[in-house]
């Protein structure tokens, strides 16, 4: 299966074009207007300039490929979003495939001219080579609440015509319907309504656009290959990084954990960005942001649905957004010819009826807590931090599997209870053994763990409480 680029899909090469034509952008115009609807159900109106009259909101003016009838069939085809004065409301639950590219001169049939004799391995503005970041995105109006599921690379899967290899492969072969058909095989049919991917060149612009991004940087991070003028070099700590400093970040992958350690500085990423980037403010400059990246992104979204994607985030209280990894474990060495990430099949059915509304054959059974694996890891930044008294408090209340981890590092004031593998209720369950601290639905923890407890200041402050003499 073969997608050409550089034109619209069939269905709608009339339409794109007599769009284009008529809405061309001209940066010194001010004869753009747009809004939408604001928080809690209040209207909004924001006059901007280089607003939403710039693309048609029915057009898909950010769609690079041409899908064929079969592709387009892949996806849903029902509005997603209200009508009128409403079109920034989502109407119902929204499932959207993203795919962060990576794409250098060999992996595309006619590299640039500009990319030749250069020396070493430029990377190229297409959508044809490999897809190392996955994520599948559920919006749920319902129930208010935003699920990102990461799909890690090197997920050992069943592709249609091509038999078991890696995921990312899918892209390669078929593009965005040949992804999505096998993400949703795995993840037992799951419909998949949109998708967009995003060239890694439009990683950076799209950073820098939001005003770059303040995390912690788990360690000293140093990394050289010359082949692609790839460099890497980032210094361990909190700091504010500019578009290319985060996206090398994102791209390292030269530790113990390869390509799952990437994923969760992946997802700590995307909550700094979502934390800082996710108020009206910033979707007021949403067309702008847009024009910056336009021509390193592909999707089927329109931009009025985007628009409701963006309006649904801000009006999404933080604690519903949830950032799960798909289940599952290492291969060993000498199991197969390549290194894989192996998916857990029950745990995959349990994570989806609990995060993604799929039926399953099983009812959901209480946890027993003796059965969990519970990670400590030391978050006080303290030298003077005790965490015996929590580890006791832990295991006379029948939590056994207790063992403390290596920490990145980074002082929490408040605790994080991590819903390592997405069970939410063990986690609450734990926040109320303890008394304090808050629960995280992501990926972020220990591994090999249910629950990660990342103890922050707070516990200092729960110790000084313990440690008082009694009054009595």
């Amino acid at each position: 299966m073969t997608i050409k680029k550089g034109s619209a899909p069939e269905n709608h090469s009339a339409r794109r074009s007599k769009s284009r034509k008529k809405n061309s952008i001209n940066p010194k115009s001010g004869r753009w207007l747009w809004f939408w609807m604001g928080m809690g159900g209040i209207a909004l109106v924001s006059a901007t300039t280089g607003a939403l009259l710039a693309v048609s909101l029915s057009s898909t003016p950010l769609m690079q490929a041409s899908l064929s009838a079969d592709e387009a069939a892949v996806f849903g085809s029902d509005r997603i979003s209200g009508g009128g004065l409403r079109f920034s409301e989502l109407t119902r639950p929204v499932t959207i495939l993203v795919m962060g590219m990576s794409v250098l001169p060999s992996d595309v049939q006619n590299p640039p001219e500009e990319t030749k004799n250069l020396g070493y391995l430029p990377q190229v503005n297409s959508f044809d080579g490999l897809a190392d970041v996955m994520l599948l995105i559920r919006f749920d109006p319902e129930k208010k609440k935003m699920v990102m599921l990461s799909i890690p690379r090197d997920t050992r899967v069943e592709i249609e015509g091509y038999g078991k290899k890696k995921i990312n492969y899918t892209n390669v072969q078929g593009g965005p319907a040949l992804s999505a058909k096998t993400v949703s095989n795995l993840l037992g049919d799951v419909g998949i309504d949109r998708y967009m991917r995003i060239n890694v060149l439009g990683v950076a612009k799209l950073i820098d656009a939001l005003g770059g991004v303040t995390v912690y940087v788990p360690k000293d991070m140093k990394y050289q290959d010359d082949s692609q003028h790839l460099y890497i070099n980032l210094k361990k700590g909190k700091q504010h990084l500019n578009g290319d400093q985060a996206l090398q970040l994102l791209r390292y992958r030269h530790d113990e954990n390869g390509d799952i350690g990437r994923i969760q500085r992946q997802q700590m990423v995307i909550r700094a960005l979502i934390d800082q980037s996710l108020n009206p403010t910033t979707v007021a400059q949403l067309p702008k942001i847009l024009n910056v990246v336009k021509e390193n992104i592909d999707t089927n979204l329109t931009v009025e649905e985007l628009l409701a994607l963006a309006g649904f985030g801000v009006r999404t209280n933080r604690s519903n957004m949830q950032m799960l990894m798909l289940p599952g474990r290492f291969s060993q060495k000498e199991e197969f010819e390549a290194s894989y990430w192996l998916p857990s099949r029950q745990r995959i059915k349990t994570m989806l009826s609990q995060h993604f509304d799929v039926p399953t054959d099983t009812f959901p059974q209480a946890i027993d807590p003796g059965s969990l694996q519970v990670a400590i890891q030391d978050s006080t930044g303290s030298e003077d931090a005790d965490l015996t008294p929590l580890i006791e408090n832990l295991q006379q209340a029948g939590y056994r599997n207790v063992y403390v981890a290596k920490s990145w590092g980074e002082p929490l004031d408040v605790t994080h209870i991590v819903a390592q593998q997405g069970d939410g209720d063990s986690a609450e369950s734990i926040r109320g053994t303890l008394g304090f601290g808050e629960v995280r639905v992501e990926s972020t923890g220990n591994l090999g763990s249910d629950i990660s407890i990342q103890v922050g200041k707070d516990w200092l402050q729960q110790q000084d409480l313990l440690e008082q003499p009694s009054q009595y």
